[in-house]
């Protein structure tokens, strides 16, 4: 493995660097629509789609794809590059990873040209925002044993269900979804692949409250809902085949889970106050950091070694799933040490920035550790897809989806 930059790799750097410096001044305009030590998301929202849009004008929003929707035809490394770089400033990102990230690559390998004309520009520019319909209360974690099913009727499909955890959806103008359509098939083989106007009849979104007082995502109910024929990616049938090309995507735009690390965690200890002498006296406190900069160095190692990777022109493989099965741990086990060494002031309102570093992993990171896969399926990605261990049994092998026990029959 090869970390340091080409020359030609350290010119793109410098070049986004200095782009950068002269143009993410939008942070000041977020900061000051703060309201109760949170930004207002609609202020956010437009400050996201402002910064999307000077990026699409300077040829920066998507750095990898074709120059006719949008980007500049970069190389897979140069967009990595661009990620670290733009990742040093608190200009507003987010609510476009989903589509610009999945959906966008499913729209370009599936789409009809006309559609991919229509679609990826306004994507790229943040005209539009798109997002994934996938999970649902009975099939989260197993999206193939998903239920909400779609009905031939001439030349539209009637869909009917509901999706949940869906990051977006309220604010969001279209999104990528598959359902079932013949439950007479295997749950694998029954499936197929749509996008769909978030504004369409028969939509019904709920925001979801959670515990860290947001509501980014969402409960989304479809009642007789049209999509036409014409929105259907891919063969009847390869709902599947087209969801796993959105999953793959997914590794790479849902990366590690952001938040306190082991240098915050040193630095509160240093001077935070444990009967009478500073935390960091405690062996235990030391060994538990020790370990958190340990897994903080080995995620900075395996990302290296995927940019070595694209820098030669290789795909990254499965072992990006180790990126975020670590991270989203390690972001838990930091929030419970520093809201631990608090006691129980440790969820009292403050005006502490470290503090809320903190309350911010405590309350988030268990929701990380299911979003974009839970951990139990990124493990098995790992033992089967890295390691070469057997899968575990599976009973509805061969099994029509209407003949798989469930709690409904």
């Amino acid at each position: 493995m090869d970390f340091n930059d080409t020359k030609e790799q350290a010119e793109f750097r410098a070049k986004c660097r200095n782009w950068l410096e002269q143009n993410a001044e939008l942070k000041i305009n977020v900061e000051k629509d703060k309201k109760d030590g949170m930004v207002g998301e609609e202020a956010f929202l437009q400050a996201a789609k402002k910064w999307q849009k000077k990026k699409f004008d300077a040829g920066w929003a998507m750095l990898h794809w074709p120059k006719e929707y949008g980007g500049i035809a970069a190389t897979p490394i140069e967009r990595i590059i661009w990620g670290q770089e733009e990742s040093r400033f608190s200009a507003p990102r987010g609510i476009y990873e989903i589509g610009l990230g999945m959906a966008g690559p499913v729209m370009m390998q599936y789409a009809s040209e006309e559609q991919k004309a229509r679609f990826l520009p306004p994507m790229a520019e943040g005209k539009e925002i798109w997002c994934q319909l996938f999970s649902e209360p009975s099939a989260g974690s197993d999206v193939a044993g998903l239920r909400s099913k779609a009905v031939k009727d001439g030349d539209d499909w009637i869909i009917n269900g509901q999706k949940v955890w869906t990051s977006g959806a309220h604010f969001s103008d279209y999104g990528i979804l598959v359902v079932r359509h013949d439950p007479n098939l295997e749950k694998h083989k029954g499936m197929t692949f749509f996008f769909v106007d978030m504004k369409s009849p028969g939509i019904d979104i709920k925001p979801i409250k959670q515990i860290t007082g947001g509501s980014s995502f969402n409960e989304v109910y479809f009642n007789d809902v049209r999509i036409p024929d014409s929105q259907r990616l891919g063969e009847i049938g390869d709902g599947w085949k087209v969801a796993i090309t959105t999953l793959m995507n997914e590794r790479l735009a849902v990366g590690d889970a952001n938040g306190a690390d082991a240098k915050e965690a040193f630095e509160w200890a240093k001077k935070q106050d444990d009967h009478g002498e500073p935390l960091i006296e405690s062996k235990a406190v030391r060994e538990s950091i020790a370990d958190w900069y340990c897994q903080a160095n080995g995620l900075k190692n395996t990302k290296l070694r995927t940019m070595s990777a694209l820098s030669k022109g290789d795909t990254p493989g499965p072992e990006a799933s180790i990126t975020k099965v670590v991270s989203a741990n390690k972001l838990q086990a930091i929030g419970n040490f520093g809201i631990d060494s608090l006691d129980m002031a440790g969820m009292l309102k403050t005006d502490n920035s470290e503090i809320h570093g903190f309350q911010g992993a405590w309350l988030g990171s268990p929701g990380l550790r299911i979003a974009g896969g839970t951990d139990e399926i990124l493990r098995n990605i790992i033992a089967e897809r890295v390691l070469g261990l057997p899968q575990d049994p599976r009973a509805d092998k061969g099994v029509a989806y209407k003949d798989i026990p469930s709690g409904s029959n």
